[in-house]
């Protein structure tokens, strides 16, 4: 299956979201690939903690590869090269966990070309084949990239595929979120001129909240009453704008709570830092394992 994950906005905790369901994915036996196409920043290695791609990589990157100047992009095993000492040995019963970095300095491409998605289309159509999940993160907002990603499934109709759209627990958010999908050059929009049928593009549509503060989180405990209240307000207040921007809780595949870790530094979470060096809140791992589990879940998606 295909899952492309997408934003309106930047730092919406897009790519550290998604690295983490990949990796998770793969603990739970599947064979995973992450592609970087956030040409405009290619950072999935940093998160991976692959130095030596941390900024995209200067040879054989997707954009090198989707303008035919390589032929085939590069491959990255996090298991194998990752420079964290926790991710360098791949656990007993775990999948692959590959990366198809972006190219440093790449920017968008210029023209959606015939030939640009055709190799899209070849690209996505092997990976499908080979791996049981294939997660490209795309460029925040009414991008070209998000533009290709739509041309080349029109072209791909055996394959399975579907979309996540983030968002943090804001206002502009969750405005922008839903702009995203059903504004002017929207997803639908521009999915529906591509061939697309709407109501079958809008099905397979989700989004999934991140850095959600609940009003009764521990970390919250030292908060006066009247700030206890006020941010309880709050929460009520953004569900009710959600339910009226169509990205409610009927639209929702799952959320991710405000994690300390994540504040200051995107990684993977691994159970390490949970359940050993206790950095990391044991929510965010069980929110991040139910994602990875869901997003192949028919049911779980069809539920809502």
């Amino acid at each position: 299956m295909l899952v492309f994950a997408i934003s309106d906005k930047g730092g919406t905790g897009r790519s550290v979201t998604g690295t983490n369901i990949v990796y998770r994915h793969a603990l739970q036996g599947n064979d995973v690939c992450y592609l970087d196409f956030d040409f405009g920043s290619p950072t999935a290695g940093a998160i991976f903690s692959v130095s030596a791609v941390a900024r995209g990589t200067r040879e054989n990157g997707l954009h090198h590869y989707l303008r035919g100047e390589c032929p085939q992009p590069r491959r990255v095993d996090v298991w194998a090269e990752s420079d964290r000492e926790g991710l360098r040995t791949r656990p007993p019963g775990a999948g692959r966990l590959v990366l198809l970095p972006g190219s440093e300095g790449g920017g968008e491409l210029s023209a959606l070309t015939d030939e640009v998605v055709g190799r899209c289309v070849q690209l996505l159509g092997r990976l499908d084949e080979e791996f049981d999940l294939c997660m490209i993160d795309v460029s925040a907002g009414r991008s070209f990239t998000a533009e290709l990603v739509l041309a080349a499934t029109v072209r791909m109709p055996a394959i399975p595929f579907r979309w996540l759209v983030f968002h943090r627990w804001t206002r502009q958010h969750i405005i922008a979120a839903d702009g995203l999908v059903t504004g002017a050059d929207g997803l639908l929009d521009v999915g529906t001129r591509f061939g697309h049928d709407t109501d079958d593009l809008r099905d397979r549509i989700r989004f999934v909240r991140t850095a959600v503060l609940e009003p009764d989180a521990a970390e919250l405990v030292g908060l006066r009453d009247e700030q206890r209240a006020w941010l309880s307000a709050c929460d009520s207040e953004l569900r009710e704008l959600a339910g009226r921007h169509g990205v409610g809780r009927t639209a929702m595949l799952g959320k991710i709570p405000l994690d300390p870790v994540l504040q200051w530094r995107e990684q993977l979470i691994t159970d390490e830092d949970v359940l050993a060096s206790k950095i990391a809140n044991a929510e965010t791992a069980t929110a991040f394992e139910d994602l990875a589990k869901k997003i192949v879940d028919d049911s779980a998606w069809e539920g809502l």
